[in-house]
């Protein structure tokens, strides 16, 4: 209609406006002039009269009703229940009601970026269903029934697959587990396993390792990975392996082929995924004194916050703070060895004279006080009064498995050894400008 009414309007002015008149006229005459001239033809030609329009009897076409349709939407970072519902146009009663009903059936702090909302319309256009899809968890859908909603859980099935996973190292512990399909956190699992016999700070190009692992699943949702239960792993040319035994008391440990404990009185290293930016040295440049002295321990540099652990069990001899230590730690393990840790940027809690620490412990984070550079930790180890080089520290092994316990684990070894030679190597993409941790 609105169309029609601009034309009109447009005729109407160019009728009207006084210049044009003459220009209109002679188009509109000459119908007659030649009539004049053949009267025959002009009355065949005789003008049938124009229709009569009435816009008043012209009404707008009802609006169709919309056919039954869905719309699946992703959650976002940040977003709640509510947002995703209001979203959808539930409505903020009705996404209220609905969001109270599903805490009653699953905490709502899972919902996680990436998790799928379907909502289901009606042919009027309101949602008459839901269906809320958790990953790792399951689903929910949720009816409309009058006011309210009925919500019916549907939570998957939880099962294990024991794998066997085999790559080697191009770039990066990291990049060979995605390149082989797998999930970076097996990543601390093998540092975990390997941490007393391999230096994760120097892997090259090479490296290789495999390894039996439970994989958990939530219906067709990969969930995480249950402990390692074989794993071996070469390093320039020398192979480790580690097969998990699991004690009377509970408590599971590494052990070689052979039943000797992997576990170490020292751990390699204070932290984990860093990278060394000084050694031990007798004489170093200070890069903040500007003359030559010794360093006696090992620099990692890493950011300010990364935790920093014992490498052993003991005792804290001192925590406090030193013009050029900054804020260090000293912990003593036996009556001829210590260790320090400086430049801390704070104390884990509860770190004070005479708490008792286990190897692993998070006892402080890396910062940079004292004189400092830049954040880094500063390891160091001293042996009846003499300083030693962290990196060629000589670890003392714990008792074998013995008896009983020695049997059902080389009965396990047995077992699971074949696993670890049978599996297809997968190779990441070289690129030496990433850290090889």
């Amino acid at each position: 209609m609105m169309k029609l009414q601009a034309i009109g309007a447009r005729v109407g002015g160019v009728l009207w406006r006084p210049r044009a008149y003459v220009a209109v006229a002679i188009p509109i005459s000459l119908p007659f002039l030649l009539a004049a001239i053949n009267p025959e033809s002009a009355a065949m030609r005789a003008p049938h009269p124009a229709p009569e329009l009435r816009y008043a009897n012209l009404a707008p076409p009802s609006p169709l009703e919309l056919p039954e349709h869905a719309f699946m939407f992703t959650v976002e970072n940040g977003d709640t229940i509510e947002d995703v519902l209001d979203s959808a146009g539930l409505g903020g009663r009705d996404s209220a009601v609905l969001a109270n009903q599903l805490s009653a059936v699953i905490d709502l702090r899972r919902l996680r970026p990436g998790n799928l909302v379907r909502c289901h319309y009606a042919k009027g256009g309101a949602i008459d269903s839901i269906e809320l899809k958790m990953n790792g968890w399951g689903q929910i859908d949720a009816v409309r029934n009058g006011d309210r909603f009925d919500v019916i859980p549907h939570q998957a099935e939880q099962r294990q697959i024991q794998t066997a996973i085999a790559a080697t190292i191009e770039t990066s512990l990291y990049d060979a587990l995605r390149a082989s399909g797998e999930g970076p956190q097996l990543v601390q699992q093998i540092v975990d396993v390997f941490q007393w016999d391999v230096d994760f700070f120097a892997l090259q190009k090479g490296d290789s390792f495999s390894l039996v692992v439970p994989k958990k699943f939530a219906g067709s949702d990969l969930t995480g990975y249950g402990p390692i239960l074989a794993a071996r792993f070469t390093h320039e040319g020398t192979t480790y392996e580690a097969y998990r035994h699991e004690m009377p008391d509970g408590h599971a440990g590494y052990y070689s082929r052979t039943g000797t404990p992997l576990r170490k009185q020292f751990l390699r290293a204070p932290l984990q995924f860093t990278r060394i930016t000084s050694h031990f040295s007798g004489s170093r440049f200070h890069p903040i004194l500007h003359c030559f002295r010794p360093h006696h321990g090992v620099d990692y540099g890493a950011p300010v916050g990364t935790p920093v652990m014992t490498t052993a069990d003991g005792i804290v001899v001192e925590a406090g703070r030193k013009s050029g230590e900054g804020n260090y730690i000293r912990i003593r393990h036996s009556s001829r060895i210590d260790t320090f840790y400086l430049h801390l940027s704070r104390f884990a809690k509860n770190i004070k004279r005479g708490t008792k620490v286990v190897q692993g412990d998070v006892i402080g984070y890396v910062g940079a006080t004292g004189l400092a550079t830049g954040p880094h930790l500063d390891y160091r180890v001293k042996q009846d009064g003499g300083w030693l080089d962290p990196l060629k520290l000589k670890s003392i092994t714990p008792d074998p498995l013995r008896r009983d316990q020695l049997i059902a684990f080389r009965s396990n070894v047995m077992t699971l050894s074949p696993r670890l030679q049978n599996t297809r190597t997968e190779t990441a993409r070289l690129d030496r400008r990433r850290a090889l941790f």
